[in-house]
């Protein structure tokens, strides 16, 4: 992309034009374009976060498409730094191993692949593994740690030359990479490119099903470029010459989907799941743009609501911290107008953040001591996903005096 920021006019799986406006938030910077404090004095460009319904499959998706260079290229999430993805991603690779039984030392490959905390567990278990990621520096930490890691976009051309060097993949995984890309055609056009006959491309993302339950609107940012549903996927992988024959709904991200796809006509027969959970996308109106304007409705009301506990909580005198840095909460954040008028800080475990500001706001991100050093009266638990296991450790904070407030799915003051 020449320009950092173009608006496409097609719905990326069925490239129908029928896109209807279902939800409007406030333009945000990238989600993870924190800065540093020689870069505070610079306004940074904000890009709309609209989010669109396809009339044709029924898929949403943002139209606005930010530069993924800008994006992904100086990336600072990485998915080793939570004991909580770790764990996740060892008992991932459990069940891919324990369903598909690849044969010891096939390969596995994973698209965006950040700093390798899948495949170490793949090869922990006895598979070769390659990494595809465009985050330069963590690639390359990636690739020094021990799991080579191309540092590069995942392309049909890329595919096509792993292949070659590496042979065919009995194992393809993308993990919350699915619905950051703008061609996922051209994703699923690699993967069965470089897929075994008899391999599998699983795939997580957050799912739409729980977004819309949960009320989870702040997943909405320029890096998730679609908001994925059953439905409108299994055409799509049909269309692409490939089958998607399963499905599971795993807790991560306050709620994503597991999808498994294979070549059309090769062996995994298909389980039910995916029939099973379209039926429930169809009961709860996911193929319906109502269901997102009453989705819209709900966000206003929590977002009144916090509205009014923080003006409270600032007319006492009191002062309120932020738990977190994830990038959903640059969306939780302007869209709720919590700025650094009612948040002085934020601290988060990443080192990678700590010393930055956050995007647009520019409120300081410090490390987690800083709870203790400056006793802010209460906190926003920003990374609200991870709640519970931050408040059991952080106890003596609430032991201090201190309340924590989870903003999301439901608000709630501990």
């Amino acid at each position: 992309m020449s320009q950092p920021h173009r608006r496409r006019d097609t719905c990326r799986l069925c490239s129908g034009g029928d896109l209807v406006s279902v939800l409007e938030l406030t333009p945000t910077p990238p989600a993870n374009a924190f800065v540093g404090e020689a870069a505070l004095t610079t306004d940074q460009p904000c890009y709309p976060l609209d989010v669109f319904f396809c009339a044709g499959c029924g898929h949403v998706q943002l139209l606005d498409v930010v530069d993924p260079r800008l994006l992904f290229e100086d990336y600072v999430y990485v998915s080793g730094t939570s004991p909580h993805f770790v764990k996740h991603f060892e008992d991932y690779a459990d069940s891919v191993i324990g369903r598909f039984k690849p044969p010891a030392g096939s390969l596995a490959v994973d698209i965006g692949s950040n700093d390798g905390t899948l495949l170490s567990a793949f090869r922990s278990r006895g598979m070769e593994v390659l990494g595809v990621d465009p985050a330069r520096d963590i690639a390359a930490r990636a690739t020094k740690s021990g799991t080579e890691t191309m540092a590069a976009f995942f392309t049909p051309n890329l595919a096509a030359e792993i292949r070659d060097n590496r042979g065919p993949a009995r194992i393809v995984t993308a993990n919350n990479v699915f619905a950051h890309a703008d061609d996922p055609k051209g994703i699923v056009e690699g993967v069965r490119t470089l897929l075994d006959p008899g391999g599998v491309f699983v795939f997580e993302v957050s799912y739409l099903a729980d977004v819309i339950e949960s009320t989870l609107f702040d997943s909405v940012y320029h890096e998730h470029l679609a908001y994925h549903s059953l439905k409108p996927l299994k055409p799509f992988f049909a269309a692409s010459g490939m089958e998607l024959f399963a499905a599971e709904r795993v807790p991560t991200h306050g709620g994503s989907i597991r999808g498994m796809a294979q070549v059309s006509g090769v062996p995994h027969p298909a389980d039910g799941s995916v029939r099973d959970l379209i039926a429930m996308e169809e009961r709860m109106g996911l193929d319906k743009a109502e269901t997102y304007r009453d989705f819209a409705g709900r966000i206003d009301k929590l977002g009144q609501d916090l509205k009014a506990l923080t003006a409270g909580i600032k007319a006492e005198g009191k002062s309120i911290a932020g738990f977190g840095a994830p990038a959903k909460a640059t969306t939780l954040m302007h869209h709720f107008g919590l700025g650094p008028e009612t948040v002085d800080f934020i601290v988060d475990d990443s080192p990678l953040k700590q010393g930055l500001y956050t995007p647009g706001h520019h409120i300081p991100v410090l490390p987690s001591e800083a709870l203790y050093q400056r006793n802010p009266d209460y906190v926003i638990v920003l990374a609200w996903n991870f709640a519970e296991p931050i408040m059991d450790k952080h106890r003596g904070f609430q032991e201090r005096g201190g309340r924590f407030i989870v903003p999301l799915p439901s608000l709630e003051v501990h």
